[in-house]
């Protein structure tokens, strides 16, 4: 019990447990006169040294007190996030953003994955005359490792939204005293910090996991220079193999799985959770060197670059092929081919299908497009994705998680989004405004009742078709079921081509041969 709110005294810091636990000293122990006579010294030293040294400061001091001598806070600048700067021996979470948590150790840290915990042992308290106070009080009887402080974190960047994080693995962290009787083994010693995080919620979504994982992933890990371990929760295999190109360019050590994983892993700091800016972004102003969206989608063509050299060299030898057997009936066809500019559509099955999209394809190439159907799955692979829209111009889509895909467009090109009914908030605080911030000239096509699938289920005069906001705002489960998963799209023509022409003037300068306007 006298234990336990000692503890308690040492946390609270200041002249007070001074005094306290030297009174606890006496209570407990009656040492001779000698003791206490210096002890009391000492303790008259530890309070009136502010006033002895700096009388007009005295008051400053003490008002202040506990906050200067936590060491990381007095340091650190006033524009810098919170725990951006922490002592050895010490944990520090930074809770004050609404969309994750994220914490810091540093010191003897040390994984346990039986007990999903992270143990970080200390030698010493954050005041050394505490500190040695404390042990001549507990003369050999303190437990072998006190519990100095316990934190708790679900590593995710969703942490707003209470049913998906209740399917995180949560970890403990923990803070211990050591006793250098004790030997705790390392089974692997690393010289390099590990950043710790999770892979579960709605990974399986192409938005969720570069919005929620790989782009948090590189803001909070880029400043390592790939001298770093990754530790995952929720770790799915697949994830890995998937995203192998992106994470190899953000380090150079092999992903762990943190529970699959049985071994003790040491380091001298680690980071459990990741920052997040905002809507598949990096802002600048955050990042310790300035680095924007535009630098992490340097990164991804440094990562697929390898795969898409052989991509290329297959499309150049085709390309070669083709001229040559064009050449022989028209030599001017393969030169006007190869000027137009390539339109990509991304194309969608079952829900918000654009239902006459070879329609689409026929008024974009008379417009002067060279047309590509994109249809993605699931297994398709990320760098043939990424090579087929980073040569493209143009990316035409329907708002939804492929929209994602304008990360691998060139700065300049144009994304075209189709916005059903319903989705005009998320269309342009998911996509449109991030394309805009990664340099893409960004057009947004909202559609008319009438091009939508809805408008054959309702009334012209339901609110569905003439309020969707009325709808949207009473919750994501009304969004989800009447727009995002019973709608589809048939595009006017007439009314899109003007959005075709705009996108064609924007990359050529100059006017489609043929405009439906």
């Amino acid at each position: 019990m006298v234990h336990h709110h000692r503890y308690n005294l040492l946390k609270k810091g200041g002249d007070e447990e001074a005094g306290t636990l030297l009174f606890l000293y006496y209570r407990r122990r009656r040492p001779n006169l000698l003791s206490v006579v210096f002890l009391s010294l000492l303790s008259c030293t530890f309070i009136l040294a502010p006033h002895l040294f700096s009388a007009s400061s005295s008051l400053s001091h003490l008002c202040s007190f506990g906050v200067q001598n936590e060491g990381f806070v007095g340091n650190i600048d006033v524009n810098a996030p919170l725990c951006s700067s922490i002592p050895n021996g010490r944990i520090c979470c930074d809770r004050s953003h609404f969309r994750s948590d994220i914490c810091f150790m540093k010191g003897d840290v040390r994984t346990h994955s039986p007990s999903s915990s992270v143990f970080l042992y200390s030698s010493k308290s954050n005041n050394g005359f505490i500190s040695y106070v404390s042990s001549m009080i507990d003369d050999g009887e303190q437990e072998e490792h006190d519990e100095l402080q316990h934190e708790k974190i679900k590593p995710y960047t969703r942490k707003w939204e209470p049913s998906i994080m209740d399917t995180i693995d949560e970890l403990d962290l923990i803070s211990k005293r050591a006793n250098l009787g004790v030997h705790h083994p390392c089974d692997v010693i690393h010289n390099v910090p590990a950043v710790i995080f999770s892979t579960g919620g709605y990974t399986g979504n192409l938005y969720h996991e570069f919005n929620d994982g790989i782009m948090p992933l590189y803001i909070t890990s880029q400043h390592f220079n790939k001298k770093v371990v990754f530790f995952i929760l929720d770790y799915r295999n697949w994830w890995v193999i998937k995203y192998g190109d992106i994470i190899s360019h953000l380090s150079d050590h092999p992903v762990i799985d943190f529970i699959g994983d049985n071994r003790t892993h040491c380091f001298t700091e680690a980071i459990i959770g990741l920052r997040i800016h905002d809507e598949l972004t990096v802002d600048s102003s955050l990042m310790r060197s300035n680095e924007s969206i535009v630098d992490f989608r340097n990164l991804l063509d440094r990562a697929y670059w390898p795969r898409i050299r052989g991509l290329i060299q297959e499309e150049e030898q085709e390309t070669v092929d083709k001229k040559m057997s064009t050449s022989r009936t028209s030599g001017s066809v393969f030169d006007y081919q190869a000027r137009k500019p390539k339109l990509v559509i991304l194309s969608r099955n079952g829900s918000r299908a654009i239902m006459n999209e070879n329609s689409l394809v026929k008024t974009s190439e008379e417009m002067g497009f060279q047309v590509q159907v994109l249809r993605p799955e699931r297994t398709t692979e990320l760098a043939k994705i990424y090579r087929s829209l980073n040569s493209s111009d143009v990316m035409i889509g329907v708002h939804g998680a492929a929209m994602t895909h304008f990360l691998f467009m060139k700065p300049g090109s144009v994304l075209i989004q189709v916005i059903p009914l319903g989705t005009e908030w998320a269309a342009e605080t998911y996509y449109g405004e991030p394309a805009r911030k990664l340099g893409l000239k960004y057009i947004g096509y909202k559609i008319k009742g009438r091009e939508s699938s809805l408008f054959d289920e309702y009334d012209k005069d339901d609110p569905v078709l003439r309020n969707p906001s009325s709808f949207t705002k009473k919750g994501w489960e009304y969004t989800k079921k009447i727009y995002l998963e019973d709608q589809t799209v048939r595009l006017e023509l007439r009314r899109f081509g003007k959005r075709l022409a705009r996108a064609y003037y924007c990359i050529t300068g100059i006017h489609p041969q043929s405009s439906l306007e």
